[in-house]
């Protein structure tokens, strides 16, 4: 299966309307994965959470998560990051970090919507969180394109002995 070229990466992670999944464990061990939307800047991926939500509470107690940024249609990219999420801003300090939250609903919903959002919701208290792309395991893959061969694109540990390309 063809990575993705680090230019092609940070293409696609600022690309508009781009969910990604994060994983975390509740305190029950159980898993939790919730789509929210997300900022690439600078090598690090940036995500808030509200103050109230169940995801922000299971980070506060284990850092540790695991994030699935992909698309539905061809090439299926996907981005895959397993790391420790930082706490870069907590509750009650939004007036700090409103820029990049801005950015960041801009990506998804264009100025305008980006703004009437911030207006519509400031009253949510909401931290910032940072994942390094540097110190986190990251992997990515997507389909073979034109000109690419498109036989023997999974990874070789999924084909039984024998398979013929």
């Amino acid at each position: 299966m063809p990575k993705l070229t680090s230019d092609e990466a940070k293409a696609f992670l600022n690309e508009p309307g781009i969910l990604m999944r994060i994983g975390v464990v509740e305190a029950s061990g159980a898993p939790l994965v919730t789509p929210i939307w997300f900022l690439h800047d600078s090598g690090e991926i940036l995500f808030t959470p509200r103050e109230k939500s169940v995801w922000f509470a299971a980070l506060r107690r284990e850092p540790r998560i695991s994030l699935c940024i992909d698309e539905d249609a061809l090439p299926y990219r996907k981005v895959l990051i397993a790391g420790v999420a930082r706490l870069v801003h907590d509750v009650g300090n939004d007036d700090v970090w409103r820029h990049q939250y801005h950015a960041m609903a801009t990506k998804y919903v264009g100025e305008r919507g980006a703004t009437k959002y911030l207006e519509d919701t400031i009253d949510q208290p909401r931290g910032l969180y940072s994942v390094s792309l540097s110190e986190a395991k990251v992997t990515s893959w997507r389909m073979p394109v034109a000109g690419e061969p498109g036989m023997g694109i999974w990874a070789n540990r999924y084909y039984t002995p024998g398979t013929e390309f």
